[in-house]
């Protein structure tokens, strides 16, 4: 009876954190450059005294989709959309080096180049970069920055660092920024592109996070009536097997 409930409370708790996840990823359908969540389990086996008969899901490493969201033109020069694979760097409030693909970029009242979130975007030569008061801002396909005056020639003010690490290696985190493995900062991968004046869309499917989250719901009921059975057996059980009076 106990493997029954066992079964059934591991599936409704993994069930409880898929919807958590279609629910994030619905969340953030329309936030440029959103990468959407991925959820797995496995099966682990419950450690005491006797047999491990008895095994309960846990979540595995947290994934995301790494295919491409739709691009789309907005003409804004700060915006700018990685064009294939590859990711922008930036500055995570822990002081560690992050990667996003979120391109609206902006900049502060004090010249610093950031992205929508506020974090500052990591230079090529290290370092944040900063745009000169009262100039126009240009981002090559390259990711070197720009900025002209009212007068004279562009001039360089740095150039974004632009990385492609293998997918296998990069850990989504909590904030939706992503991280290589222990820590360490990718190198600059001199192939990526950008696109300037565009932005990448979410790659969330809502269709099919909503068709998810409705099976994930029927399922969800499945495990809940296969603990009111196991305690409707357990009483009639104690019923049977109680003393005649």
């Amino acid at each position: 009876m106990d493997r029954l409930i066992y079964t059934a409370a591991a599936g409704a708790r993994a069930l409880l954190q898929r919807q958590d996840g279609l629910a994030q990823n619905l969340a953030n359908a329309n936030t440029p450059g959103f990468r959407a969540d991925t959820v797995a389990f496995r099966a682990v086996p419950v450690r005491g005294d006797g047999t491990p008969t008895r095994v309960v899901s846990l979540e595995a490493s947290a994934g995301y989709d790494t295919r491409s969201g739709a691009i789309e033109q907005t003409g804004r020069a700060l915006d700018v959309a990685i064009s294939g694979n590859g990711w922008l760097a930036v500055q995570a409030p822990d002081g560690t080096e992050a990667y996003t693909r979120a391109g609206a970029l902006q900049v502060t009242d004090q010249g610093q180049l950031v992205n929508p979130s506020g974090l500052p975007v990591a230079g090529d030569g290290g370092g944040a970069i900063t745009i000169p008061p009262g100039t126009t801002v240009s981002i090559a396909r390259d990711g070197t920055v720009s900025a002209q005056g009212s007068t004279g020639a562009p001039q360089v003010v740095g150039k974004l660092k632009l990385v492609n690490p293998e997918p296998a290696s990069l850990r989504k985190g909590a904030d939706g920024l992503l991280r290589l493995d222990g820590g360490d900062q990718a190198p600059s991968d001199p192939t990526v592109r950008v696109a300037s004046g565009a932005l990448e869309g979410s790659n969330v499917n809502v269709v099919e996070a909503m068709v998810g989250m409705i099976a994930a719901a029927r399922q969800y009921e499945t495990q809940v009536k296969l603990l009111q059975t196991a305690e409707q057996d357990d009483q009639r059980a104690a019923q049977l097997l109680a003393p005649a009076r």
